[in-house]
């Protein structure tokens, strides 16, 4: 897994370069704060899917459930990550990629 950081957006502007993608990342919730933006751009010849783990869990105490979004090819998605997303064991989020070949992200707060 790899540990990404955001970039703040200042008043006066911020340039935000894209950065390689891995099939695992992770959010420290200090990073997070009240919430964050993962931007996602699919450079490959197929789509990708983007799953945000749920850390929390039923009453029953089952794992929250996930759903992968899909990024089409040549294309990019804007994902919200949020406090909710933190495993409170890891203190960090996760988001997975299916495939991180020519997949770039920005990690906006």
């Amino acid at each position: 897994m790899a540990l990404i950081s955001a970039t703040r957006v200042t008043p006066t502007a911020t340039t935000v370069t894209p950065a390689a993608a891995a099939t695992s990342m992770t959010i420290a919730a200090a990073d997070i704060g009240a919430g964050v933006f993962l931007r996602v751009i699919n450079g490959a010849g197929a789509d990708i899917t983007v799953t945000i783990a749920d850390p929390g869990t039923t009453q029953a105490g089952n794992p929250g459930t996930t759903t992968a979004q899909t990024v089409a090819t040549s294309a990019e998605r804007q994902f919200k990550i949020l406090p909710a997303h933190v495993n409170p064991a890891t203190n960090v989020a996760t988001v997975t990629l299916s495939s991180a070949t020519t997949i770039t992200y920005t990690l906006i707060k």
